[in-house]
């Protein structure tokens, strides 16, 4: 067996110091989130602390949790999908954030309401069951499914489970079950937090113009469209205080629309997100489906690259980095990946593109993914198999 040999020049940009506000991290190697079902009753056990400890112990820089439901009523239909409101989760994420905090770590949780869940778009509930991604169960939450505007978004099948528009009463909870979350995380002993406005969940469903057919201020134009989730920022701003990062995650494809795009080209983007930065964003966390495929014919600058050329803030960039021909849609599938060098991925970090790197499914297979690249035996990875997203490894 070979021994260790250490870096890559161009890996080694993975390994430089990174700061935002109060989070200074170690390296630009992030952990993306991941849906892993795994908590009975919304609420996060020892195994998911082990679980995350894990990662920080082997070098990942940042945690970022998998999507939790803030304490909305509708804000999801998952019931082992943690919960980041009530008592019993709230102490089970305090004992997560500690444990990764002990293993030299740093970690965000994801915040997430669904809205008009995705992945019963344009089907009945029943069909969704049997369609839906395998271990997830889906149940119709309390008060209906709400969305933007009450239309089918699939603009496929007028009989798909209905949705209520949400009232102005609606966007009001919604914003302040977010704010809450924000101070808890703060709270309880996180480092920053993640929105979840990304593939096609409640905050993409405003941004989106075919999902988006309000006349009030909250739809129309993409000033209109933003301003829900720029409100949300604000008060998430306002509750964790100054200092405290906010990331947001987003992306042009949704679950089930892999060609959407909610903005065809560098100014459309820039009128999208300015706004965001101005109502507080640190960090954009741009989400495609393979990071080299560029954003914008002209230029080979993929989504996290064009959005800090734009914006000027630092970007995170994620999309099968580490694997093989796969992207989100294998996984949905069942489908298993192979690993892949991280040469390409290294040499644009060091080239400025984007700041960070988030790592997924191969870091599900590989809790000492980062330690491996680092020492240079990545040929001792393992391939990731879909049935690892069943355990808690």
């Amino acid at each position: 067996m070979s021994t260790a040999t250490g870096p890559t020049t161009a890996a080694e940009h993975l390994f430089t110091p990174f700061k935002v506000g109060s989070l200074a991290l170690e390296n630009r190697i992030v952990m993306a989130p991941m849906s892993r079902d795994l908590s009975p009753g919304g609420v996060p056990g020892a195994d998911v602390a082990r679980y995350y400890a894990r990662r920080a112990e082997h070098g990942v820089g940042l945690i970022i949790t998998e999507g939790t439901f803030v304490g909305h009523h509708a804000a999801g239909n998952r019931p082992s999908v943690p919960r980041f409101h009530g008592a019993d989760a709230l102490a089970g994420w305090a004992e997560v954030a500690r444990a990764v905090h002990g293993a030299g770590g740093r970690i965000v949780p994801q915040l997430w309401h669904v809205g008009q869940d995705p992945l019963l778009w344009g089907r009945s509930l029943e069909e969704a069951r049997r369609t839906a991604p395998k271990g997830v169960e889906l149940f119709e939450p309390p008060g209906g499914l709400l969305s933007p505007s009450g239309v089918d978004p699939s603009g496929m099948d007028p009989d798909g489970l209905p949705a209520r528009a949400m009232s102005e009463s609606d966007i009001a909870d919604v914003i302040d079950a977010f704010g809450r979350a924000a101070a808890d995380a703060r709270r309880i002993g996180f480092d920053g937090i993640e929105l979840h406005a990304a593939h096609g969940y409640l905050f993409d469903q405003f941004f989106w113009n075919v999902t988006n057919r309000r006349t009030d201020r909250y739809g129309g134009d993409l000033a209109g469209r933003i301003r829900f989730c720029a409100e949300v920022v604000r008060a998430c701003r306002a509750e964790a205080g100054p200092g405290f990062p906010v990331i947001l995650r987003i992306s042009q494809w949704k679950v089930a629309h892999y060609t959407a795009r909610i903005a065809d080209g560098p100014k459309e983007l820039e009128a999208l997100l300015t706004p965001l930065v101005e109502a507080g964003v640190d960090v954009f966390h741009c989400s495609t489906r393979r990071f080299w495929r560029p954003e914008f014919e002209g230029s080979p600058l993929n989504l996290a690259g064009w959005v800090k050329k734009v914006t000027g803030q630092p970007t995170i960039t994620v999309g099968s980095v580490g694997l093989k021909d796969s992207d989100y849609l294998g996984y949905v599938e069942g489908k298993g990946a192979e690993t892949a060098d991280i040469e390409l991925v290294a040499e644009r970090l060091a080239q400025g593109e984007f700041d960070l790197v988030a790592v997924g499914r191969a870091l599900v297979a590989n809790p000492a993914w980062a330690e491996s690249v680092r020492s240079g035996r990545t040929h001792e990875l393992r391939d990731f198999d879909a049935a690892m997203l069943n355990t808690l490894d």
